[in-house]
């Protein structure tokens, strides 16, 4: 094991497609501004409902990045 030093940043992603296309565009996103992404984990998940049906996903994340040494 390192003695590597890690930051969370916590961020929501949202789709109409799916949960796990809410959690693909919040990483996207997340990438192009943190350097070092490692891991994410699903701290909540919601949605939005229209006519009886899902029209949105919300997905809560916390995204675990290293320090540069």
């Amino acid at each position: 094991m390192s003695n590597n030093v890690y930051s969370l940043s916590e961020i929501v992603g949202s789709s109409d497609k799916s949960i796990e296309d809410a959690i693909e565009n919040a990483i996207s996103t997340a990438s192009k501004k943190l350097r070092n992404l490692e891991w994410f984990e699903v701290s909540e998940t919601r949605g939005h409902i229209v006519d009886g049906k899902v029209a949105h996903y919300q997905v809560a994340l916390k995204l675990g990045f290293r320090y540069d040494g």
